[in-house]
């Protein structure tokens, strides 16, 4: 979180510009990377990131928290941008776009290999569950997120959101035991 967040917040909303680049370089990579996972392709993201920091810029007056954090409000936005986008086409991840950093402290470069060879199965096999299963672990896991936070990000409850996680978790386990 940016430290003194709602001051930023509320500079933002009475139009001071610099305020909410503040906003924006904290969000801008986690943003960009859920909406790469999404999409599959840098220039897309990139055009997409851009399209959803430049609605929250046009909405910000409208961001009341109620108990959810900005970052649920952006990424809210980011997801609704992207389907905006694709209406209904399922996207798919690549993995020669997603920027994967597995160095650990020196560990020995095969660990590293192995390890990067995990993560991309991984990524691989999330490409196989449902678009808002994808979205759930991402923010979870990924990004951090509360089940709250997730919650408000794709309109749910955080009851909804738990049993999203939960199926995805069930599912990927599922389809790890079938390969």
């Amino acid at each position: 979180m940016l430290e003194d967040e709602q001051k930023t917040i509320k500079k933002a909303q009475d139009g001071e510009v610099e305020a909410f680049g503040l906003l924006y370089e904290h969000y801008l990579p986690k943003i960009y990377r859920f909406v790469l996972i999404k999409v599959s392709q840098r220039e897309e993201a990139e055009d997409l990131t851009h399209q959803a920091f430049l609605k929250a810029w046009e909405n910000i007056e409208q961001y009341n928290p109620k108990g959810y954090s900005f970052g649920s409000w952006l990424y809210r936005i980011a997801r609704n941008t992207v389907i905006d986008h694709y209406r209904g086409e399922r996207p798919q991840v690549s993995l020669d776009d997603v920027s994967i950093d597995i160095k650990a402290g020196g560990a020995p470069l095969t660990e590293e290999i192995n390890a990067k060879i995990e993560l991309e199965r991984l990524i691989e096999l999330m490409g196989k569950l449902k678009s808002l299963e994808q979205e759930v672990l991402v923010m979870r896991f990924v990004d951090d997120l509360s089940p709250k936070e997730v919650a408000k990000a794709i309109d749910k409850s955080e009851g909804a959101v738990k049993l999203i996680q939960h199926r995805a978790l069930k599912s990927l386990k599922e389809i790890l035991e079938n390969e």
